[in-house]
């Protein structure tokens, strides 16, 4: 049926199908920052609950490093912020392609539309 399509409607086609898989990666981005964000916070609440003369370690690659807990909660609320802007990123990219979706598909519609009916 494809080959029966105008190359406009086809390339159309083409352009929201990638968008569509550039949403999709977006949607597993977000699903993976919002989960290094709760991970984070739990861990600065966790170290809320600790005494401040608490041993911490952290990961840094394959080791675990000793830490003191004021240098790590610093650590640890630079990267909730950080994770949150990415999150506010990845959001107005969201928009973007949800925006550029809708008027492709407004566009295919009308493409669509101005096809001549198929005999038959």
């Amino acid at each position: 049926m494809s080959g029966e399509l105008p190359p406009q409607v086809q390339n159309q086609l083409a352009q929201l199908q990638q968008l569509q898989q550039q949403a999709q990666a977006l949607v597993a981005q977000k699903s993976q920052i919002e989960l290094l964000k709760k991970e984070a916070e739990a861990a600065i609440k966790e170290l809320d609950k600790s005494p401040d003369d608490v041993v911490v370690y952290k990961n840094v690659g394959e080791l675990m490093l000793r830490s003191d807990k004021a240098t790590l909660m610093t650590e640890l609320k630079e990267r909730v912020d950080l994770l949150d802007l990415r999150l506010k990123t990845v959001a107005k990219q969201e928009e973007r392609i949800q925006a550029r979706f809708n008027q492709l598909q407004d566009q295919l519609r009308q493409s669509l539309g101005q096809m001549p009916p198929r005999g038959g």
